[in-house]
């Protein structure tokens, strides 16, 4: 029997065409290495890069000793002696959440860029719902995994189910959406994710090899093909799908750069910046939008 386009799509209970009612938040895992464990164990160059990094977040007063020695006091006026992601993205986000106007979030970008996890954290700062929309699919699909559709009825019969998940999803309101990665190649796609506002998720290829290695391509359909050792596989066949897909990713709303994050935080490579830094940044981004 030819397999069909789920249009029957079973989303939550919690989810409404109306409205999202909001979920209670519930516990977020903090990560503390966007500016060290601690802002004043930080060297004197990168606490300057943190203070202007951080502006706009809370006043900060910082009394540095010499460019050879440790920053010796980090203080907020109305806060204690260190700054705390958890904070940042708590304020940050009751700043940007009353511009959003309940319009939901799109996370575009390559496999492996982090949609879901900084998906996650987006909405449990902004206390909106979470869905990935290849789970979506995988359960309108009966519980097949992204990996076995691509197997039993090939791409495009995925990218039609990814399309009726986005037209949904369109007409719903507070939401974080993390896409699949070719999402963004069909401009159907584009017309749905436009109710909202989307957000590039823009990793270096380089990294992204890394951490699918690391986990393994199992679940990745389209990286199980040519020959070689894994990561020169993994980054031909990354650039490859870069190379179709560049242009529309850099049609988003906005653009979270991992690459250019790394180089104010003075990482010498993007491995070392959390989830909830690039939330931090995907809200800073969005706020710049909303202000224009």
């Amino acid at each position: 029997m030819e397999a069909r386009v789920s249009s029957g799509l079973q989303l939550p209970n919690w989810v409404s065409t109306e409205k999202i009612a909001r979920k209670p938040a519930g516990s977020l895992q903090l990560f503390r290495k966007y500016v060290g464990q601690r802002l004043y164990h930080m060297p004197v160059t990168r606490c300057a890069r943190a203070k202007e990094r951080f502006h706009g977040f809370v006043t900060l007063k910082v009394s540095c000793v010499s460019e050879n020695h440790k920053a010796s006091v980090l203080e907020s006026e109305s806060s204690p002696a260190f700054l705390d992601e958890s904070d940042i993205i708590k304020s940050k986000a009751e700043e940007v959440e009353p511009n959003l106007d309940g319009r939901s979030l799109y996370l575009v970008g390559m496999m492996g860029s982090g949609k879901t996890t900084v998906g996650r954290v987006l909405s449990e700062a902004l206390r909106y719902s979470f869905l990935d929309c290849d789970a979506l699919i995988e359960d309108a699909v009966g519980g097949s995994t992204v990996a076995e559709i691509f197997k039993l009825h090939g791409e495009s019969f995925f990218r039609d189910n990814e399309t009726e998940v986005l037209k949904k999803l369109s007409s719903m309101h507070q939401l974080v959406v993390s896409t699949g990665g070719g999402a963004v190649v069909r401009p159907v796609n584009w017309r749905h994710m436009r109710k909202g506002i989307s957000i590039w998720l823009d990793v270096p290829l380089e990294a992204l090899a890394r951490r699918i290695i690391a986990v393994g391509t199992g679940s990745r359909p389209l990286l199980n093909h040519g020959d070689g050792d894994p990561y020169t596989k993994t980054m031909k066949r990354l650039s490859t799908l870069f190379e179709q897909r560049g242009e529309a990713y850099a049609d988003a709303d906005v653009r979270v750069s991992l690459e250019n994050m790394a180089a104010k935080l003075g990482y010498e490579d993007v491995s070392g910046i959390s989830p909830t830094a690039i939330a931090i940044e995907a809200l800073i981004q969005i706020e710049h939008l909303l202000t224009k």
